[in-house]
């Protein structure tokens, strides 16, 4: 049984990131995937991929809250590293409107020049939503046929994760989902066909039941891993097996 963490910031934790891998390891999560989100941590991504072969893959994207500091240093910086054979996906990009720290029409653009990298570099991508879901279905079904990839974090309705499935998206599922007050998405995972669904930690955020109120950290992915699989009655191999596969297929260039 091993684990892929598909949406992780290695770069935002306080431990060193081999200290980070070696507690994931001993958890059975094999391989994480660090997110890019911005120019301050697009270098780091980079630097991580090259130095933590072959655990560690990663993305390069313009966070909607960044999405103001979006600019040519920024496109070049990705066109000229989303062909690294170990970045897997454009993210993590998309729409925020709960904080709207870019202004919405920013974000837009901004949404759909990365969306068009994809398609253009033919990776997936991770998508942050927040308060913008029609907005969201509306953009990514721009690119329906051309660009696939993943909800992460999911915690929207069970319209947005219909509509998503629908256009060929896959969702990704959070710490928050062993929360008591989630009952809303619980249910919404059910719904969910196991080969369209991935489990991510978004550390150092959103930390699972029994460690909520600490940082997060890839080894927990197994925790929400439990949560998933009691609610999809089935084994956690059977869900192991499952979103390693579903990881594999998503991302290409991802070797195991």
């Amino acid at each position: 049984m091993g684990w892929i963490d598909v949406h992780t910031h290695i770069n935002m934790l306080e431990d060193k990131p081999q200290e980070i891998l070696d507690l994931a390891k001993e958890s059975q999560v094999e391989r994480l995937i660090t997110i890019g989100t911005g120019h301050d941590d697009h270098q780091m991504v980079v630097d991580l991929i090259n130095n933590y072969a072959p655990v560690v893959w990663g993305t390069l994207g313009f966070h909607p809250h960044d999405a103001k500091s979006f600019d040519e240093a920024g496109e070049a910086f990705m066109r000229e590293n989303l062909s690294h054979p170990r970045m897997v996906a454009v993210g993590e990009i998309g729409l925020d409107y709960y904080y709207d720290n870019s202004p919405r029409e920013i974000q837009k653009t901004v949404f759909r020049k990365q969306m068009d990298m994809a398609a253009e570099f033919k990776l997936p991508v991770e998508i942050h939503t927040r308060d913008a879901e029609e907005d969201t279905i509306e953009i990514l079904k721009e690119y329906e046929g051309r660009v696939r990839g993943l909800l992460h974090c999911f915690t929207g309705t069970q319209w947005l994760a219909d509509e998503a499935l629908k256009i060929g998206f896959n969702i990704s599922i959070s710490g928050v989902v062993t929360f008591k007050k989630a009952e809303a998405l619980q249910e919404t995972v059910k719904t969910i066909p196991l080969d369209r669904l991935h489990i991510e930690t978004d550390a150092p955020f959103l930390t699972p039941v029994p460690f909520r109120g600490k940082k997060n950290t890839p080894a927990y992915v197994v925790h929400t891993a439990e949560k998933v699989a009691e609610l999809k009655n089935i084994s956690l191999d059977e869900l192991a097996v499952a979103t390693k596969k579903n990881a594999l297929d998503l991302f290409k260039k991802l070797e195991w």
